[in-house]
């Protein structure tokens, strides 16, 4: 077990490498990888399994302890990012299938990698993982609805299929997370500190399978939408930061909303594209599942060297 646990950790720490390896395999065998697209559903519901059985009610305490912190944090999540995204699109006039990737990215939830980076970042990482837990449960109502509002202008978008896919590929395996952590707790409680293995895997097989394809596109607007997914990506922390900021909560609680604004569930984003439009719409979910892992830990760096106001470092709650 204990070979199990220093490999997941290792994987976990080395993500970002291993979505650079598996995205450039894909992009130069694509028809080794392209078989993937049908279970890029499942790859996802296997994350949110993990994400279920990892769950304790003490998770939720944070949202009674300190109810404000918690609103600003999920109500920045699908306010921010969606409204950064969509003035990205208009202002770069991306094609439909690009520009809807991206406000599809925006609209997802945060993703669990923002709580590791909370915690580097010496930041509150209790509030930070309430906002993740909260955000994704409200996902599947509030992701169809934002991305139809801002979205269907390019694009006809059945907000109620989005719904029911969304219903299955995250609230549904939470959900049965939880009932087997309930059932199993013994168990439970050893597996589940693998199940950030089971995610890496989970999320570099789907990245693979987007990318293989989606490769002509790829080569036709990759600087472009790189580009786009830096600027929407730092701008998610520098605008969640300075928000949190602005409405009185702390440099730790502040940290911690700036990381989980700015780092979405770009699995969900990649899954959504794939299943509902042509997949050159879930490129902008790869790119920023790539570079979310790249900035984040450079973000960490440096908020874990900013003071609180009393010139103490914060430390992770």
């Amino acid at each position: 077990m204990q070979t199990l646990l220093k490999i997941t950790r290792f994987f976990s720490k080395t993500f970002a490498l291993w979505v650079l390896v598996f995205a450039y395999l894909a992009f130069q065998f694509p028809d080794t990888f392209k078989p993937l697209k049908d279970a890029i559903p499942y790859l996802l519901g296997l994350v949110m399994f993990g994400m279920g059985i990892t769950l304790t009610f003490n998770d939720f305490g944070e949202v009674f302890r300190h109810p404000k912190s918690v609103i600003i944090g999920v109500v920045g999540q699908f306010l921010i990012m969606p409204s950064i995204a969509f003035c990205l699109a208009k202002g770069f006039n991306l094609p439909p299938d690009l520009a809807i990737g991206v406000i599809l990215v925006g609209a997802c939830p945060g993703g669990t990698s923002s709580n590791v980076m909370t915690y580097l970042a010496k930041g509150n990482t209790a509030l930070s993982v309430a906002c993740t837990t909260i955000s994704t449960l409200l996902a599947p109502l509030l992701t169809p609805i934002i991305f139809y509002v801002l979205a269907s202008q390019w694009l006809e978008i059945d907000a109620a299929a989005m719904f029911v896919s969304v219903l299955k590929m995250v609230l549904f395996p939470i959900f049965l997370g939880l009932i087997v952590r309930a059932l199993f707790k013994k168990q439970i409680s050893q597996m589940s500190q693998t199940m950030p293995l089971v995610s890496v895997i989970s999320i570099v097989l789907i990245l693979s399978a987007v990318v293989a394809v989606s490769k002509d596109k790829i080569v036709e607007s990759g600087l472009l939408i790189f580009g786009v997914v830096v600027l929407h990506n730092c701008l998610g922390y520098l605008v969640g930061f300075g928000a949190a900021k602005l409405l009185g909560l702390n440099i730790a609680d502040s940290k911690a909303v700036s990381i989980e604004v700015g780092m979405q569930n770009s699995g969900l984003g990649a899954a959504l594209a794939a299943a509902h439009f042509d997949p050159v719409a879930a490129v902008p979910s790869a790119v920023f599942s790539f570079w979310h892992n790249v900035s984040g830990p450079i973000l960490a760096n440096i908020f874990s060297n900013m003071k609180n106001n009393d010139g103490k470092d914060d430390e992770a709650k």
